[in-house]
């Protein structure tokens, strides 16, 4: 079997925007839905989910700028790999897809383009669902406080090409499948379909992609941080209804839970659960998750 026949009954899209191409696949009918993944992922890790939901509602699956299928652009210091440039793809998918309003999903750093785009555009999103993170400059603080480790946060964040060049030298299979295993409850990763596992893989094997990674995480340190700080100092907070979602395993969980965070930072009014997962949500325990956001969206 092939990765389309995980979204069996989906239209694939390349969708030219100001940041490059993206991939996207859509399908269903009803109020749009946009679905956003992690790191360090692809569009594939909604495959359990993202038919299901199309029974309600029109889904679009897309990979996010320097992920997957969608174009990687060569970028310096995070500039092009800041939540609010790579928001503004989300837009314009959308937008071309015929929708200017619309519900959001996602988890790890999709989640944090998610929370940017609702933050920055409030009149776009609906509803708003995180998977299994904090709030970028909360993780930072935590990190600085010696909470929690720095871990990949601050390696992928350094300054190019030193984690580049130390991917290259472990191996792009040794250190991203090491995180993967790490962050999952089953560090076999046993319950992932092995067509996703696969053409992960291949993107992470992609120097481009390698680069594009780091750039995430370098905007992440930066650019995307001074903006959380800039909104919270001014109380901006989420106006859209907002599900916060985690794992048992919470890698950056800090003191506080997740929804704690959330409640006295930028969603007051969230509600929350927590899946009996690791990191991983969607592809783990893909009957609970669909379950909270379907109750939810």
């Amino acid at each position: 079997m092939t990765t389309a026949e995980m979204f069996a009954g989906f239209e694939a899209h390349w969708i030219d925007t100001d940041g490059g191409r993206i991939f996207a696949r859509s399908a269903g009918a009803g109020e749009p839905l946009v679905l956003l993944h992690g790191f360090p992922q692809t569009h594939l890790m909604w495959g359990r989910i993202a038919p299901k939901l199309a029974q309600r509602f029109f889904v679009v699956a897309m990979d996010l700028r320097g992920y997957g299928w969608s174009s990687a652009p060569r970028s310096e210091a995070g500039a092009l790999y800041a939540k609010r440039a790579m928001a503004a793809d989300v837009v314009q998918v959308m937008e071309r897809l015929g929708h200017v309003r619309f519900r959001v999903v996602g988890h790890d750093r999709g989640a944090r383009v998610g929370y940017r785009l609702a933050l920055d555009q409030p009149g776009r999103v609906e509803k708003l669902a995180l998977l299994d993170i904090l709030p970028t400059s909360e993780v930072w603080r935590s990190i600085e406080a010696g909470d929690i480790p720095a871990a990949h946060w601050a390696f992928l964040a350094r300054p190019a090409p030193e984690p580049e060049n130390e991917i290259a030298r472990l191996g792009p299979d040794a250190y991203f499948g090491d995180l993967m295993r790490n962050w999952a409850k089953d560090d076999q990763l046993r319950g992932f379909d092995k067509r996703a596992l696969a053409a992960y893989r291949d993107a992470w094997r992609d120097s481009t992609r390698i680069h594009a990674f780091c750039e995430d995480y370098r905007a992440g340190a930066t650019l995307d941080r001074a903006a959380d700080e800039a909104d919270l100092k001014a109380g901006a907070t989420l106006p859209c209804p907002t599900l916060i979602l985690s794992g048992g395993f919470f890698l950056t969980r800090g003191k506080r839970p997740a929804l704690e965070v959330w409640r006295s930072t930028f969603a007051p009014h969230a509600e929350g659960e927590e899946i009996d997962a690791g990191h991983f949500l969607a592809e783990e325990n893909p009957d609970a998750t669909l379950s909270a956001l379907s109750a939810f969206l």
